[in-house]
């Protein structure tokens, strides 16, 4: 019996290695590919461009809107859609292949001005009530695809981005404030998903990442890698990582992305 477990071992290691245009890498950016807002670190950079890139397809897939995503790695717009074979912002709503845009959906225009507005008017009431070492302005960001809230405020330094970050994981802000979502909004059609360091984002169900798959049928790709920090249920992540399309790797930082992939594909 462990002679064939041995020689069962021994088989998957020798399998030829699919093609480079029927295996995609995707990533998650925050906490996968960068520290939290942070431009991806030279070596991360190096590694994907010199030795993920000749071996397999690669694509991004983030919350943000593509101008966050491109200062994250370090270029502008233009130059990360053509850099990555796909680059999906907010959730895949807006979408580029091969350097060229490809798709946007507008959640606007999906909800209506009413509903989109009563949302954000519960945010803001429920922020409002809540107390926090500071609050920096820009507690609700509306994107293409998708609302963002954040009760410290996007403009907050990064220090104080890592003291809401603590307090967070010790009292459970954001995720007490998306339960007061799921009660509120409960038969509206809307997701609540918690990512990065300090947000929540509100979308029309299956307006999630796993939005981005319709945009890779008949790409011809046998096996789909997803790559994330926030993959358990509540988070950004879950959704795609769990997904059956795809192959679904949780990463605690951006190094260990880089050792997950060393291993996976034998780089």
């Amino acid at each position: 019996m462990a002679n064939c477990l041995i020689e069962a071992a021994v088989t998957i290691c020798n399998m030829p290695k699919l093609p480079k245009n029927e295996v995609l890498a995707l990533f998650d950016v925050d906490g996968t590919l960068t520290p939290s807002r942070l431009p991806i670190g030279s070596h991360i950079e190096e590694f994907i461009n010199g030795k993920l890139m000749p071996n397999v397809s690669v694509g991004l897939v983030s919350g943000s809107d593509l101008k966050k995503v491109a200062e994250q790695m370090r270029g502008t717009p233009e130059e990360v859609t053509r850099r990555f074979e796909f680059v999906f912002s907010e959730n895949g709503l807006v979408a580029h292949k091969r350097g060229l845009f490809f798709s946007k959906e507008s959640i606007a225009n999906h909800l209506g001005e009413d509903k989109c507005q009563e949302v954000i008017n519960f945010c803001l009431k429920y922020m409002s009530e809540l107390t926090l070492p500071v609050k920096r302005g820009t507690f609700v960001e509306f994107r293409d695809g998708l609302i963002n809230v954040c009760p410290v405020g996007r403009s907050c330094t990064l220090e104080q981005r890592r003291e809401f970050a603590e307090i967070d994981a010790r009292e459970g802000i954001r995720q007490k404030f998306r339960e007061a979502l799921m009660k509120r909004f409960p038969d509206s059609g809307l997701a609540f998903a918690i990512g990065g360091q300090i947000s929540i984002d509100i979308f029309p169900a299956g307006w999630d990442k796993r939005f981005c798959l319709r945009h890779l049928e008949g790409e011809g790709f046998k096996e789909i890698h997803f790559f994330g920090d926030r993959t358990a249920e509540g988070g950004n992540d879950y959704e795609l990582f769990s997904d059956e399309r795809t192959i679904g790797h949780t990463v605690s930082s951006p190094e260990d992305t880089v050792q997950q992939l060393q291993k996976i594909f034998d780089l």
